[in-house]
């Protein structure tokens, strides 16, 4: 078993990861930014270290000083969180060739899974289904062009390296198309240091629907449901749920298997994340996969009882999965709502500052996963998420309802934050309905 874990990350990733750490009887290292010195998990770590100024390029993404502080504290492993360095098949390559164990899968999968292109390849060869576009990498418009005949318009340009919503555009027309690649080029390069696109046929209001997996080293792969992550802004997502009302038993079966299939056609271990985007009459398409522990794990914990980031440590320490996919039954409904630091009423400005006044809800089937607390100040260098809190009903009418409550007991005074946003997305008629797209926000905000 892993004995000393670093974590190379902030915020209440880092919090999450250090509370399972402690209950599996693991020492912890903590690093930290000179901006993070007074940051929840720097005091609750058993040692912690700091690595740099307040940039990122300077600290969370410096590959030499968290490996050197991993080594001078004598750690023997690294969980990176999510965020930051955990899809960075250099620095997972780096640890293992500094002797550290990387929980997550291997350097040649975050390598494969990372580029969309490759990834979308591996797919299309193992028979999960894909949406229609190019499998190599573009660089050009009139390449780009070419393609974007070939998968159909409307027609979605992204970078082939990259996430988050950014270096991606719709090109509705050829005539769109031109100005939409070098705006989607410009992002992706200065985002990610690379300009290599592909482009894809866009799906019309479908969902955003993912699987959870988990695969050990001996060749062990089971999915546990789904989220459905399709209330989102500006490609951010906002609001996950599992299950979701879209799937049948039926559908889930089939999407569980095209996950399952996924995970080993890529031959991957640990925790991952399978995406598809789903169309009204049941067709669902591979979108990607995200080779790291997800935001919103805490609904597929709700919903399963497993603890997903002991489950990591476990695989990374060799050990056998304990369950198989016929232990996996989906009890309840839970819903997970992000609280960021911005104000909805400017046009969703960061928020930063310091935290006057805190309350956070609890009670039966309420959880708040959070690294802030009263006095402590919201720095401005990195992600706005301040707190995600999740809910667990007998079903979802309850959880909703439950939400609703938690949300309405939320106090942060100090700064401005979405949660009545989040309030007034509980309470609409389409979300209580279920009746929900990746439009719907857009279309919410035009109302």
């Amino acid at each position: 078993m892993i004995e000393k874990i670093l974590i190379a990350n902030r915020g209440e990733i880092a919090v999450r990861i250090i509370r399972a750490c402690r209950e599996m009887g693991i020492e912890t290292v903590a690093v930290y930014s000179e901006a993070d010195r007074e940051a929840l998990h720097t005091q609750l770590a058993d040692e912690a270290v700091c690595i740099g100024p307040a940039a990122s390029s300077e600290s969370y993404l410096s590959m030499e000083r968290i490996l050197s502080a991993a080594i001078v504290t004598g750690a023997d492993a690294i969980h990176p969180g999510f965020g930051f360095l955990s899809e960075n098949s250099k620095f997972a390559q780096l640890c293992k060739t500094c002797g550290l164990t990387f929980i997550g899968p291997s350097p040649e999968v975050i390598e494969r899974l990372g580029n969309k292109s490759m990834a979308k390849k591996t797919m299309e060869e193992a028979g999960v289904p894909v949406i229609p576009g190019n499998s190599i990498s573009v660089y050009t418009v009139e390449d780009g062009l070419k393609h974007a005949r070939e998968a159909g318009y409307p027609v979605m340009i992204k970078a082939a390296l990259g996430g988050g919503g950014k270096g991606m555009r719709t090109a509705f027309s050829p005539e769109e198309f031109e100005n939409s690649f070098h705006m989607a080029q410009t992002e992706a390069r200065n985002a990610f240091g690379d300009d290599a696109m592909y482009i894809e046929h866009f799906v019309e209001r479908p969902r955003h629907i993912e699987f959870q997996i988990l695969a050990d080293d001996y060749g062990n792969v089971v999915h546990l449901g789904e989220r459905d992550c399709s209330i989102q802004r500006n490609h951010q997502k906002l609001i996950e749920e599992s299950p979701s009302l879209a799937l049948s038993e039926e559908l889930r079966r089939k999407m569980g298997e095209a996950a399952v299939k996924a995970a080993k056609a890529a031959g991957y271990t640990n925790a991952g994340t399978i995406e598809f985007l789903l169309e009204p009459n049941g067709a669902f398409y591979f979108m990607e996969m995200n080779t790291r522990i997800q935001v919103e794990h805490p609904v597929t914990e709700w919903v399963t009882g497993l603890d997903l980031v002991k489950e990591q440590i476990r695989i990374a320490s060799g050990e056998k999965l304990q369950i198989t996919q016929e232990d996996i039954v989906l009890k309840g409904h839970a819903i997970e709502c992000r609280i960021n630091a911005e104000d909805p009423k400017h046009n969703f400005r960061p928020s930063p500052g310091i935290i006057t006044d805190l309350y956070l809800p609890g009670g039966k089937g309420v959880r708040v996963d959070t690294a802030i607390y009263s006095g402590y100040e919201i720095p401005p260098y990195y992600d706005s998420m301040l707190a995600k809190l999740i809910v667990h009903g007998e079903n979802r009418q309850e959880a909703i309802l439950k939400m609703r409550s938690a949300l309405g007991e939320v106090i942060i005074e100090g700064i401005q934050t979405n949660v009545d946003y989040q309030y007034e997305i509980l309470h609409h008629p389409d979300f209580v309905e279920g009746t929900i797209d990746i439009e719907f926000i857009n279309q919410m905000e035009s109302q």
